[in-house]
C-alpha cells in the first residue's frame, strides 16, 4: 500500500508540469506515493511530454477539457479512492501542474497528517514567484456575510479586520499552524478515510469552488482542516486559468453553485436578491469583458 497518491491535473502547462513532476518525483523521506496524471486536452504536448519522460506516472488524456474537479476525480478513481480498499493509499493529495515542491514538502505534509488525526484536509503555506503569500492557500468559506464584503471590496479595504478580512483569513500570522475552513486545491492534502465519508469532488463546478465545497462537506462529516506553514511550496500561480478568457465567468459561476447549494435556503429574502443580483451582475460585467476580448481578436 502507498502513503500516498498524487493527482494532478495538467492543461496547456507543458514545461511547468516537467517542474512539478521532477520535484514531486524527487522527493525524499521514508514515504512511498504513486502519481496520476490527468491532462485536459492540451495543446501544448503535455501529455507526450509525461509519457515520455515520466513513464513511472499513471497518465490519462482526455479528448476535452472535462474541467478541474472531473479530471480529479478522474485521477482519484485511478488511484482507488472512490472505492478504497486494503491497497488504496492512506492519504491523496490534489496538487496543480505550476507547484514546486521542497524535497521534503511530502514527508513533512505526511508527518503532520498522522500527528493530527482529526485532519481530513491539511494544505502548506503557498508562495509565488516574487516571495509574497498566496492568499488563497487559507480560506474561510464564502457565507452571505464573506462574500458580501469581498464582493464589494471591504476585505481589500480591511484586510487586518477580523470581520472584513475572513475571506482570506488575511488577519493570520502566516507562519503559524491555524485550524481554517479551507485550502486551495493547488495543495491540498485529504484524508482518504474523510473522501470515503463524503465522496469525490462535485462535478457541477468546473474550474473554481470545487475545492471550497470538498473542505465544506469534510468539515460537515466532522473532520477538521489545518493550514501547515512549515512546509512552504512555490505557486506559479493561474498558468492555465489566464489561457481562459472565461475563467473569471466561471469564478463568479461557483460563487452562486456554492452560495445556492450551502447557504440560499437560509438567507432572508432580502439578502438573498442582494447577493444574487451582484453575482449578476459580476457574470454579465464579465461576458460583456469577454465579448470585447473576441472582437478585438
Amino acid at each position: 500500500m502507498h502513503d500516498l497518491g498524487v493527482v494532478i491535473v495538467s492543461y496547456n502547462t507543458c514545461e511547468l508540469l516537467r517542474t512539478c513532476l521532477r520535484s514531486v518525483y524527487a522527493s525524499q523521506g521514508d514515504l512511498s506515493f504513486e502519481v496520476c496524471v490527468v491532462d485536459n486536452a492540451s495543446s501544448d504536448g503535455s501529455a507526450g511530454m509525461v509519457a515520455r519522460e515520466f513513464p513511472q506516472a499513471h497518465l490519462i488524456v482526455n479528448a476535452m477539457n472535462a474541467g478541474y474537479p472531473a479530471a480529479n476525480n478522474q485521477g482519484l478513481r485511478s488511484l482507488g479512492f472512490a472505492n478504497p480498499s486494503a491497497s488504496s493509499p492512506a492519504f491523496a493529495l490534489l496538487l496543480n501542474s505550476d507547484t514546486e515542491l521542497p524535497p521534503n514538502a511530502l514527508k513533512q505534509m505526511l508527518d503532520f497528517m498522522i500527528a493530527h488525526p482529526d485532519a481530513g484536509i491539511a494544505g502548506p503555506k503557498l508562495v509565488l514567484p516574487d516571495g509574497s503569500l498566496d492568499l488563497a492557500c487559507r480560506r474561510s468559506f464564502p457565507t452571505p456575510e464573506v462574500s458580501f464584503y469581498r464582493l464589494t471590496g471591504l476585505s481589500r479595504l480591511f484586510p487586518r479586520s477580523r470581520r472584513f478580512g475572513r475571506y482570506n483569513l488575511t488577519y493570520l500570522d502566516p507562519d503559524q499552524v491555524a485550524e481554517v475552513d479551507s485550502v486551495v486545491g493547488a495543495f491540498m492534502m485529504v484524508r482518504a478515510e474523510a473522501i470515503a465519508q463524503v465522496g469525490l469532488m462535485d462535478e457541477q463546478f468546473f474550474m473554481y469552488g470545487e475545492d471550497l465545497d470538498w473542505a465544506y462537506r469534510i468539515r460537515q462529516a466532522g473532520w477538521k482542516v489545518y493550514y501547515n506553514p512549515q512546509v512552504t511550496v512555490l505557486h506559479i500561480k493561474r498558468a492555465s486559468t489566464r489561457q481562459n478568457p472565461r475563467a473569471r465567468i466561471e469564478f463568479y459561476r461557483a460563487m452562486e453553485i456554492f452560495y445556492r447549494k450551502h447557504y440560499a435556503s437560509q438567507t432572508p429574502r432580502l439578502l438573498h436578491i442582494l447577493i444574487m443580483s451582484i453575482i449578476t451582475a459580476r457574470v454579465g460585467l464579465e461576458r460583456l469583458r469577454v465579448a470585447g476580448l473576441r472582437q478585438r481578436a
